[in-house]
């Protein structure tokens, strides 16, 4: 990864509870390692309880509420995956907001494993070609979106990729669509 997005000020957006927690330390670092500065956005503040598939893993600590933020002020939007993470994030309407309003703007998004679902929520994959944790497949053609089964798709600032083993692929992926910016056309796409 030789890509830099020195001071690119990155939203990691999970539930308080349920995010797989290599899907949410390896993208980190991935950010912090190529200069950029990610912040963990929460439904309610205090404490996110990540998870090793079924088994509790680490806390970590929330910078902000989602309420008490906005998209303005951040340049991209990371959604880590983890079955129960995006089915409690596509419950909050706030949630929901925030993620529709990265899309609007035309700013990068990145999305592992079960996170696509709280990008259904937000309608933003209709007409865009994802991948996902297979179950979600049917979830994201309902929704509109054309689902593949590939390490790492990218289409208009949207980078999704299926489980953590494709890790390595996302975050570079996610990396050089953070340095590309705004996607006009993604903006465009939104209603």
């Amino acid at each position: 990864m030789d890509e830099r997005i020195d001071g690119t000020r990155v939203a990691v957006l999970v539930a308080n509870e349920g995010v797989e927690q290599v899907e949410l330390t390896e993208p980190w670092k991935a950010i912090e390692n190529a200069g950029g500065r990610p912040a963990l956005i929460a439904p309610q503040g205090g404490e996110v309880q990540a998870f090793n598939h079924l088994d509790k893993g680490d806390t970590f600590p929330v910078d902000q509420p989602v309420s008490e933020t906005s998209a303005d002020d951040y340049d991209a939007l990371m959604l880590p995956g983890g079955v129960a993470n995006p089915d409690q994030l596509r419950t909050s309407a706030e949630a929901v907001a925030f993620v529709k309003a990265f899309f609007a703007a035309g700013k990068p998004v990145a999305a592992i494993c079960h996170a696509p679902w709280t990008l259904v929520e937000a309608d933003v994959v209709r007409g865009r070609t994802l991948t996902s944790w297979p179950s979600l497949q049917t979830d994201i053609r309902n929704a509109g979106g054309t689902w593949v089964d590939e390490e790492v798709c990218t289409d208009q600032g949207l980078v999704t990729s299926r489980k953590p083993d494709d890790l390595p692929a996302f975050c570079a992926k996610m990396v050089e669509e953070f340095a590309e910016g705004r996607h006009p056309a993604q903006a465009s796409s939104v209603s």
